[in-house]
């Protein structure tokens, strides 16, 4: 395996280390994965997407992420971006590493030593330029190195360009000390916001001291803000999340009921044509997308917004999100077989939506329990395995829910075909084929599993797909 040395820098991929004259600089896992991949590719001016496939292999961020990375290294290195000496901007396309005097060896595991410093070139200053108000408000503090970054991060920006400003005043004032910075905000009466964007960056600065929001006076404020901060650098990707959760969930419960229609039609001793089965699919589809929409929706919004506390977020998110939607439909179905049909079946759908979205998302923090930051997004068998994870998440809360009493859609269809006259969708031939007189106690449970389990696969399945 190589190492990289570079003016007065070495990076060592095997050891994972940068260090500068002898000195380790921290950077957090990903960052100095950015740095070596770029290094790696350092004949090349390469494109953004191809930065996050071969960086953030697991998980799907927005650019911002990729600015904030860059801007990062480029901090780290002492580079200028106006006169870039290792990190060039190619406009409309992405970035590449441009320093000459790069030097590959190969690393046989030996401690990193830099060159003597006699021969250390200078190093271009890594300051950004502040706008004209904060140099006006900064004015003669020139030995109070925060005083500037404060005022930056303290600001109200109106732009997109000013909120990255803000955010790298964050990351600035976290490498000078995050216990201090948080002390010299105190009484202020933009508190709560800059905390809020020292809590979002505190994960991308290595040795960042905790940014904590409940215990503070301006803790709920700055909590509302941390939310309205992420939610809204994510929300595209969060859109794109809950339709393919949707679509996933559907293409289930579309799945799942042409089977079960299939094996009503085809048992012995079966009535029901074969003609049940695509519309029992068309019935699944519809219950898999509402149920898909409301948990995909809490999911994707928990993992936009979750950083810290990111299993029980996605858990409390999912179920809230799978109990709005099962309520919904609940009212929904018992208005319309009321009004239609004159029944009034015994229907569980804002329990069973809590119940099953709170598996569901149980299961599938499970399978992504490795991410840290960002919405997941897993390749291959790892993609496979975070489905089948999500889809005993899903198996063992239909599971409760049948111990408890309460149907899911197999079990209502049933409901509702033992109370109309003449319906073909009574689930009692299945009960037969396993053994029960009717539909029994062992037949609502192994349907419930399976409704469970295909429900939660392919609603991670279509979640986790990457654009």
């Amino acid at each position: 395996m190589p190492r990289y040395r570079f003016a007065d820098f070495v990076l060592s991929p095997r050891q994972r280390t940068l260090v500068r004259a002898g000195e380790p600089l921290p950077l957090i896992p990903r960052y100095f994965d950015l740095l070596r991949f770029l290094i790696e590719r350092r004949a090349d001016a390469v494109h953004r997407r191809d930065i996050f496939d071969g960086v953030w292999t697991d998980v799907i961020v927005s650019d911002s992420a990729l600015s904030q990375a860059i801007r990062t290294l480029r901090r780290t290195l002492g580079d200028d971006p106006r006169e870039p000496r290792y990190i060039r901007t190619v406009s409309r396309h992405g970035y590449q590493f441009v320093c000459v005097d790069l030097v590959e060896e190969d690393d046989d595991g030996s401690a990193v030593v830099a060159p003597p410093a006699a021969s250390l070139p200078a190093t271009a200053t890594a300051d950004v330029t502040l706008p004209a108000d904060i140099e006006a408000q900064t004015a003669g503090t020139e030995l109070d190195p925060r005083a500037p970054w404060l005022a930056l991060l303290l600001s109200d920006p109106r732009s997109e360009a000013a909120r990255e400003e803000q955010r790298d005043a964050a990351e600035r004032l976290h490498a000078l000390g995050t216990a201090e910075t948080l002390r010299r905000l105190e009484g202020h009466p933009q508190a709560a916001r800059a905390r809020a964007v020292l809590r979002d960056t505190r994960h991308q600065v290595a040795g960042a001291g905790p940014v904590p929001l409940l215990g503070p006076p301006d803790g709920f404020a700055a909590a509302r803000a941390l939310v309205a901060l992420r939610a809204r650098r994510a929300a595209r990707l969060v859109a794109g999340r809950w339709i393919g959760g949707t679509s996933g969930g559907a293409l289930a419960g579309a799945a799942a009921g042409f089977v079960g229609g299939l094996l009503l039609a085809l048992v012995p001793g079966a009535t029901a044509p074969l003609s049940v089965a695509p519309v029992l699919a068309a019935v699944g589809a519809a219950c898999g997308a509402f149920g898909g929409a409301g948990v995909s929706a809490g999911l994707s919004v928990a993992e936009a917004i979750a950083f810290s506390g990111r299993r029980p977020a996605l858990m409390l998110g999912a179920a809230l999100g799978g109990g709005l939607a099962g309520g919904v439909a609940q009212v929904m179905a018992r208005w319309t077989l009321g009004a239609l049909f004159g029944l009034a079946p015994a229907i569980g759908g804002l329990v069973a939506g809590l119940v099953i979205g709170a598996g569901v998302g149980a299961g599938y923090a499970f399978g992504t329990r490795g991410v840290r930051a960002g919405l997941a997004a897993p390749r291959r068998r790892s993609r496979l395995a975070v489905a089948l994870c999500t889809g005993a998440g899903g198996a063992l809360a239909a599971l409760a829910l049948s111990l408890a009493g309460i149907p899911l859609v197999g079990g209502t269809l049933h409901l509702v075909a033992q109370a109309s006259a003449g319906a073909q969708v009574a689930l009692t031939p299945l009960g037969r084929l396993l053994g029960e007189p009717e539909f029994g106690p062992i037949t609502r449970t192994l349907l419930a599993l399976a409704e469970g389990g295909t429900f939660g696969a392919g609603l991670a399945f279509g979640l986790t797909r990457r654009p």
